[in-house]
């Protein structure tokens, strides 16, 4: 859970984290609390922040298609506005690479 591990730093740089999924509130609540995040997790159930944002996505699994979320992150300045975005993210270093940007160019 890079940014849960990271939020210190985001704090100092007056940068608040949210986590949006499809899920459903109580399956937000069992992953909160198994994995201890800091943060909170929006419900997009009906997809229509997801579509908003355009990262509901038709995808393929073992030959198999589906609808579900391009794992993305978003930051958004003082003024709402979006700053920059990290399409089909890859957990390992990237909350690093989003904080260095944000204290870089929004702190």
């Amino acid at each position: 859970m890079d940014f849960a591990s990271r939020l210190q730093g985001f704090e100092d740089a007056n940068t608040v984290i949210l986590g949006v999924s499809t899920d459903d509130l109580a399956t937000h609540e069992k992953f909160s609390a198994k994995y201890n995040i800091p943060f909170p997790l929006l419900s997009d159930t009906d997809a229509k922040v997801c579509q908003l944002y355009g990262v509901w996505k038709e995808k393929k699994n073992f030959g198999k298609t589906y609808m579900g979320i391009e794992r993305s992150t978003f930051v958004i300045d003082g003024e709402g506005k979006i700053a920059k975005i990290w399409r089909k993210v890859k957990v390992d270093g990237h909350a690093d690479e989003v904080l260095a940007f944000v204290r870089e160019h929004l702190a």
